[in-house]
């Protein structure tokens, strides 16, 4: 895709809780000429941008309903109690949805999680936004379970968290609009989240490769390697020993005949 055929930018959707922030690096570094626009939804409106056209794709949080949308997961979050620092619950590493059988466990209409059956108490009402249930975790009304990333969004000094090791997993995931093909710019995003290199990543693709140079083969001595020993013959090693039973030129000496009885006349 070239010329004019170039969107003007790739409008990439993402819910709260997820930082997008190193692949909009990668991608600004990769197509400079094409600016990516960040719009920022809830979950409850992340499906409905990528269906009306607001996003070219999105971060979005599973599941996602396959019929008209495409998705590639990423990663699974850690799930957290969110609970005020003096709670008891905050001097341990890590707790089970068992622990929390006594504590009233908000549940806001924007959960994330996928619950069987949530643990602990029900809440009086239930809140309209996470935000809202965080405000009452610090009033000390009760607590509540979330991705991590939520409980470090809403981060406060008095707040703190936990893990919990059997509540269910958020995960976070590419989507897109299902068509025929995928466009260029989304091949492009999708290579770049799932970690290829410049050189490996389809659609509008990155610079041409360079080619390798061709080794230059190292020049031959003068005379070459057998001229390089037969030439010093005469006073190198390969001289051996005289044919008349002296000792070559190694030393650079000549040859001594050997001194026998004189003969008799």
């Amino acid at each position: 895709m070239t010329g004019s055929e170039v969107p003007h930018s790739f409008r990439l959707a993402y819910v709260p809780g997820v930082t997008p922030t190193k692949w909009v690096r990668i991608w600004n570094e990769r197509l400079p000429d094409v600016p990516l626009t960040l719009v920022q939804v809830s979950p409850a409106e992340s499906f409905g941008a990528l269906r009306g056209g607001d996003a070219d794709a999105g971060l979005v949080r599973l599941p996602v309903d396959r019929t008209d949308l495409s998705a590639i997961p990423l990663y699974t979050e850690t799930t957290v109690v969110v609970i005020p620092k003096d709670h008891l619950v905050a001097a341990v590493e890590e707790i089970t949805t068992a622990d929390l059988a006594d504590e009233i466990v908000l549940h806001p209409l924007d959960d994330t999680l996928d619950w069987e059956k949530l643990p602990g108490r029900p809440a009086f009402e239930r809140p309209a936004t996470t935000a809202d249930a965080i405000e009452l975790v610090a009033a000390g009304i009760g607590v509540l379970v979330v991705p991590q990333s939520l409980a470090r969004l809403h981060h406060r000094k008095d707040l703190t968290y936990r893990p919990v090791t059997d509540a269910p997993e958020s995960r976070v995931a590419l989507s897109w609009q299902q068509e025929d093909t995928t466009p260029d710019l989304v091949e492009e995003f999708i290579g770049i989240v799932r970690g290829r290199t410049v050189n490996s990543t389809r659609g509008r693709g990155g610079p041409t490769p360079p080619q390798p140079k061709a080794k230059r083969k190292p020049a031959a001595a003068a005379g070459g390697k057998s001229g390089g020993r037969s030439g010093s013959a005469a006073g190198g090693k390969t001289g051996g020993k005289n044919p008349r039973g002296g000792s070559g030129g190694a030393k650079g000496g000549r040859a001594t005949p050997k001194r026998g009885k004189p003969r008799s006349r």
